[in-house]
């Protein structure tokens, strides 16, 4: 799958928060886009602290499993 949007570079703090919550595996499940949104999501934030809750918002929603931005996910079968 092709993104129709520019890639965003994941931060490496994105990347150690993934690493130390042992989510790597199922950020990479999720579909391209997804990790996308994520990522420029986060990266978008202006303040620090808005950057933390969005990041934390994306690894309690990885942990859980069927969430995407607030809203029920299941993955394709």
């Amino acid at each position: 799958m092709t993104l129709k949007r520019a890639l965003n570079p994941m931060p490496a703090f994105v990347r150690q928060a993934l690493a130390a919550r042992n989510l790597t595996a199922a950020y990479e499940a999720r579909p391209p886009f997804q990790r996308n949104d994520y990522v420029g999501w986060i990266a978008r934030a202006r303040k620090e602290e808005t950057r933390r809750q969005r990041l934390e918002q994306m690894l309690d929603e990885l942990e859980e499993g069927d969430i995407y931005m607030k809203m029920h996910w299941r993955p394709a079968e």
